[in-house]
């Protein structure tokens, strides 16, 4: 993805009011200074979503869900980075800078998506041709409607059919070839890929034509499903088939249900479980998991109840667990043996299929029940051996509730992890019979860093250079970031400051302090920052003086006596 230039960002972001942009989608109430909501990245009955239009950010106490306009625009309308940008900047009437855009449309890549719709647009047409496939889709009982929605079509029999259709030209040869529709022979020779095969498109996020997956007309026929190639434009381990034509279908994904095949999906969809994808002839990737998330809430995992089916389970178990941030869940359905989705939605219906989900074994009973197999936990062996197996996928779980919860079921099965009574948790702490310690003071550097969330501006009023850089403090490294950050940005925003951060080991912690409410107004809270700036700076004085006089033992040059005495006298 082409780079935005930081300034275009933060002034799109200052003309962007993102209660209007976030209010035409989710209706908003005013609370005080701030809007809320119920939250539209998870189910809530009370609300935990609130919008703020002084700091331009939104953040749910609920999900954790939080960002600017921009990121809303991804996760609700479910758009990409460039395009979320495009919308914005239209009505802002900016436009989006014009190098950043041609260095984003690679004509190359444009030219094989070009070549892969001309490819789909090949095989429709010989699907509407082809009594042989149509007779094979009505078997499996696929309309007309669905396969106009998944533009299903057929690759006739032969090796040229589509390289005589679409490859006339030497550029046009290499194009289909570089987007995985050829294949090459040892001898060197150039045939379709695809041959007698029911071809399903593979969409993108955007709707463009990524790739191929084919199914085989003839059962004796093998490998039964043919994937299309690696390429410039498809990554399988990056996309889902039928996550297209799920958002096209649903206003907002309550859930998904991952199934393993193209036939799956199909038949899911044409019996009206319209959240049904797949992944792509591999087992469930970790970019798998984060993609089915940003799109839902909860997922399901449907497999085979067979070996093979469990160990996809777990697989996709494994991709999961690190992503599994509160407000998220997770699923695992397992079918009798001999069926598929296909064939219980075609028996029992979308209510059976349903009902099905609704069983659904959740991932923490999944989990547990899975690594406890074979396992005594009557004996303190088999308690440690658990213990030994889950711990470390448990330390994979983000922070937050589940994980908590995750942990304490631990230690529910095995004791391993108790934590103190309330008693001696709830005991003050004393050092050798002393009184009881006071809680510690709160940090002058946090003071300061939430402060600058509040009103970055106040960044402004601090002349370089920094004195308090040199204080040996945790905190001060981030505090000097954020105000250099705001000194070449003046115009940024909380929210594009918290983007800024976004992936980073301390975006968290500045969510949270960004998301309080602190008493007082802009005056008190400039008041507040310069003193603790000034507090800052004379704990970085005092840290050298005490460097120096730790020194006078050793002897002083001349230039550290000078020093000394400047610094005592500054202090004075």
């Amino acid at each position: 993805m082409a780079r935005i230039p930081d300034a275009f960002i933060d002034e799109l972001l200052a003309r962007t009011d993102i209660v209007e942009v976030i209010h035409a989608r989710v209706p908003l109430k005013r609370q005080g200074k701030e809007y809320s909501a119920r939250c539209p990245f998870h189910d809530e009955r009370s609300p935990s979503f609130t919008v703020s239009p002084t700091k331009q950010f939104y953040h749910c106490f609920g999900c954790g869900a939080h960002g600017t306009a921009i990121s809303f625009l991804m996760n609700y309308d479910r758009l990409e980075f460039l395009d979320a940008v495009d919308e914005l900047a239209r009505a802002a009437g900016l436009e989006v800078p014009r190098d950043t855009r041609q260095r984003n449309a690679n004509p190359d890549t444009q030219d094989i998506f070009k070549a892969l719709d001309a490819a789909a647009g090949f095989f429709q047409r010989q699907l509407a041709a082809s009594d042989k496939a149509r007779a094979y889709l009505d078997r499996r009982g696929v309309g007309e409607a669905i396969r106009a929605q998944f533009a299903i079509g057929y690759a006739p029999d032969g090796y040229s059919a589509l390289k005589d259709a679409l490859g006339t030209d030497p550029r046009r040869m290499q194009l289909l070839e570089r987007a995985g529709l050829f294949s090459k022979n040892d001898r060197g020779h150039v045939y379709d890929k695809f041959r007698d095969r029911v071809m399903f498109p593979i969409h993108d996020r955007r709707g463009r034509v990524i790739a191929f997956g084919g199914r085989v007309l003839d059962p004796d026929a093998a490998p039964k499903y043919l994937n299309s190639p690696e390429t410039a434009v498809f990554h399988k381990g990056r996309e889902l088939y039928g996550l297209w034509q799920a958002r096209q279908a649903n206003q907002a994904l309550a859930r998904l249900v991952v199934v393993e095949g193209y036939m799956d999906v199909v038949a899911l969809f044409e019996h009206g479980v319209t959240q049904a994808v797949a992944t792509l002839g591999t087992a469930t990737t970790p970019d798998h998991a984060e993609l089915l998330f940003r799109n839902a809430p909860d997922v399901y995992f449907c497999f085979d109840g067979d070996r093979a089916g469990r160990s996809a389970a777990w697989k996709a178990l494994e991709s999961v667990l690190p992503r599994m941030r509160d407000g998220r869940q997770a699923f695992f359905l397992f079918l009798p043996e001999g069926e598929d989705p296909d064939t219980i939605v075609r028996s029992e219906g979308a209510s059976g299929f349903d009902a099905r989900l609704r069983d659904a074994t959740p991932l923490s009973q999944y989990f547990f029940d899975t690594l406890s197999d074979g396992i005594s936990l009557g004996t303190l062996d088999g308690k440690a051996r658990l213990a030994e197996r889950a711990k470390p996928l448990l330390a994979q779980i983000p922070d937050g509730a589940f994980g908590d919860l995750m942990q304490q079921r631990l230690t529910e099965l095995t004791g391993v992890g108790a934590r103190p009574s309330v008693a001696e948790a709830s005991a003050p702490i004393r050092r050798h019979g002393s009184q009881p310690l006071a809680p510690p003071r709160r940090s002058l550097v946090r003071s300061a860093i939430a402060l600058l969330l509040q009103q970055p501006s106040l960044a402004l009023d601090l002349p370089p250079p920094y004195r308090f850089v040199a204080l040996r403090q945790p905190g001060i490294d981030l505090l000097t970031e954020l105000i250099a950050l705001v000194s070449v940005r003046p115009e940024i925003t909380t929210g594009a400051l918290l983007e800024h951060f976004e992936g980073r080991e301390e975006g968290a912690a500045l969510q949270k302090l960004a998301s309080q409410s602190l008493p007082g107004d802009q005056a008190s809270w400039r008041e507040e920052f310069h003193d603790a700036i000034a507090q800052l700076d004379r704990q970085t004085l005092q840290q050298r003086i005490d460097e120096l006089q730790a020194k006078l033992g050793t002897g002083l040059d001349e230039a550290e006596k000078v020093e000394l005495r400047e610094l005592l006298q500054a202090r004075r």
